[in-house]
């Protein structure tokens, strides 16, 4: 239900976990156990007696949704590119490139030099077009919400 929006606030550098298929009550049990905040629109969910630490989302929109939760919890500290989107992982320099070069395409090892790389998956980023382009998204969405 809210994929995209666990990716986002991973491109911002927050420590977010996703499940898909995961019941409530394992949800709650994380929650509690790792002293998170749920972040849902299930409200079925926000019932439970003595669930504390949520934030019920309105918006169906993923960058709505993003307004929502920097607003709702005054995020204002932002590490961008510190997490992989896809596992949550730490992200960590490349500084050899042979070390990822049979993992990426030959055009991004010939002409890009900067890299990072997600110590859990594996999963190989480099500045080209998305990292710029959800740079220019992240500006928007901070200067509304501000």
């Amino acid at each position: 239900m809210l994929g995209r929006l666990a990716r986002w606030l991973r491109f911002l550098g927050f420590d977010t976990l996703y499940y898909t298929g995961i019941s409530d009550s394992r949800i709650i049990r994380v929650a509690r156990e790792q002293d998170r905040i749920i972040l849902t629109r299930d409200t079925r969910l926000i019932q439970v007696k003595g669930l504390k630490n949520y934030l019920l989302l309105t918006s169906n929109d993923p960058f709505k949704q993003l307004l929502e939760v920097i607003d709702s919890l005054k995020l204002r500290r932002f590490d961008l590119l510190s997490r992989c989107v896809k596992c949550n992982g730490w992200l960590a320099e490349v500084f050899d490139k042979v070390e990822i070069r049979d993992s990426v395409p030959e055009f991004v090892a010939l002409h890009y030099n900067n890299f990072l790389k997600c110590g859990d998956c594996g999963k190989i980023y480099w500045e080209g077009s998305h990292p710029k382009k959800f740079k220019e998204k992240v500006g928007e969405i901070l200067e509304a919400a501000s």
